[in-house]
């Protein structure tokens, strides 16, 4: 067993925060690895130790293998942690620190090539006769094999990037007259976000719901799953609202599912923190891929199950977290996360820029907010615009959903246009409130940007007034206030 007393971070934002927190817990020192773009971040004054690796693009920093590599070493790291996103699911960069004497905290670089790399991992449950759904996973990438494969799936199908996730070089084909022009952009944006160009073709399934099993393994490789999440509300195949359990599950299918999710993590030898995706429609269930890596939204698992998977993660790097048989997991209460967004929710998700104002997260019991921008830090357009996420925990889904809407509707952000009255419209919304809602969800009921709501005149001129008193010195508050984070230039709140 290796102790770990210093860990690279290879990742920026919320997710950053969140390793730092949990290094501070465990009594490790922390160097966060970050662009220039990323020097006034709230990661970036946590961290024990700063190394900027290169230039806002991510090709020249965040996607630099040799650079993430060369500043951990130089800050004297025993670890890096890679979070989500970037190198997380890169096995060459697990490779590179494994041969670099760094810990890659996460699963080995063998496990992220047989699982991570999507056409692998169909070639793995294939021979296991795992569920899956119809489509092409074939070397040849030439656009004419793909346009032929395309006619044998039957439309819709849809075109996805072998080497990462989270909507990126994913393209969805409904007629055949776009079929050519679409699997060239999945290519080049797939070739752009991680490096390689392969994709493959699966059919698209109209009513689907996307649920994910939460799975670990431990410092012996023994697997276990974590139960299940609900992510069928997204947007351009990205998620925005999550929640633990789902409540689309029946017992069976829940234990039939996470059977399925263990029994492929342990072909793939895996180890840590990773996460078995599903699609599931008219009571079947198909594998969808794994992501060799923590998600985004783990914290709601953790909020049902009282566990830290980050720390996990870390005690499992260095051979000294194994499961207690008789630990007993059992989920209590639901959670949710929304993630809120820098873009104006009036304008169909426009993306919103700019230095934050006041920024304030309303206390309250049970309720979690993970940033990693505080009042004063810059949200720039170099990276994905989310400011937070925040996540709530109550005895049932109805209860939750309650305290979500609430919770959104105290949230203050000034500054940017953010997506916290979208998140609300969609909590509010018959069909998720019933919990029936799948991967068209929004495609269905919001499709068009929300109707801005009237103005109260009243309330517009008092405010105003205020503002221009601050503006003119009438506060100590004076010198920090100008045009950019005028509270009337932005939708700052739910209401």
């Amino acid at each position: 067993m290796k102790q770990i007393r210093r860990v690279a971070i290879a990742n920026r934002g919320e997710v950053a925060v969140r390793i730092i927190r949990a290094c501070e817990e465990l009594g490790i020192e922390t160097v966060l690895l970050h662009s220039d773009a990323d020097i006034q971040t709230r990661a970036y004054r946590l961290a024990t130790k700063t190394i900027c690796i290169g230039p806002a693009t991510t090709a020249l920093s965040y996607l630099n293998i040799e650079a993430n590599i060369n500043g951990a070493l130089a800050a004297g790291a025993d670890a890096v942690h890679p979070g989500f996103g970037f190198l997380s699911e890169n096995a060459d960069f697990a490779e590179q620190c494994e041969k670099a004497g760094l810990i890659f905290i996460g699963p080995s670089s063998d496990a992220i090539r047989k699982l991570g790399d999507k056409v692998s991992f169909k070639n793995l449950a294939k021979k296991a006769n795992l569920p899956l759904i119809p489509g092409y996973e074939g070397e040849n990438q030439s656009v004419d094999v793909l346009l032929t494969e395309v006619e044998k799936i039957g439309l819709p199908v849809i075109v996805k990037a072998a080497a990462g996730g989270g909507g990126r070089g994913m393209k969805l084909i409904r007629v055949m007259a776009d079929a050519k022009d679409l699997i060239e952009s999945a290519q080049r944006e797939a070739k752009s976000a991680f490096g390689s160009s392969t994709v493959f073709l699966e059919k698209y399934l109209e009513q689907a719901k996307h649920i994910e099993f939460q799975i670990f393994a431990d410092s012996t490789g023994h697997v276990v799953h974590l139960f299940d999440r609900e992510c069928s509300v997204q947007r351009r195949h990205q998620k925005i609202i999550e929640e633990a359990t789902s409540p689309s599950l029946t017992d069976d299918l829940r234990r039939r599912m996470g059977e399925v999710a263990c029994t492929i993590a342990a072909l793939g030898k895996y180890k840590s923190a990773g996460t078995v995706e599903f699609l599931l429609q008219d009571g079947q269930f198909y594998l969808l891929e794994v992501n060799t890596r923590l998600q985004v939204e783990h914290p709601v698992t953790e909020e049902v199950l009282g566990i830290d998977l980050v720390k996990m993660q870390i005690l499992t790097a260095q051979g000294s977290f194994v499961f207690d048989s008789k630990d007993v997991r059992i989920p209590r209460g639901h959670s949710i996360e929304c993630r809120v967004y820098a873009e104006n929710p009036y304008l169909g998700g426009v993306p919103s820029t700019g230095k934050l104002g006041l920024v304030q997260w309303p206390e309250g019991p049970r309720r979690r907010y993970e940033y990693g921008f505080e009042s004063g830090d810059t949200i720039t357009s170099h990276y994905d615009p989310m400011i937070a996420k925040v996540i709530v925990w109550d005895e049932n889904r109805p209860r939750a959903i309650q305290k979500m809407i609430r919770t959104l509707k105290d949230s203050t952000v000034f500054g940017v246009d953010t997506n916290i009255p979208y998140l609300i419209e969609i909590l509010n919304h018959p069909e998720f409130q019933s919990g029936k809602m799948t991967t068209r969800f929004i495609e269905t009921y919001f499709a068009e940007a929300l109707k801005a709501p009237a103005e109260d005149a009243q309330i517009k001129k008092w405010a105003q007034q205020i503002y221009k008193n601050l503006k003119s010195g009438g506060a100590t508050v004076a010198s920090s206030v100008n045009e950019s984070i005028s509270p009337w230039s932005s939708f700052w709140r739910g209401v």
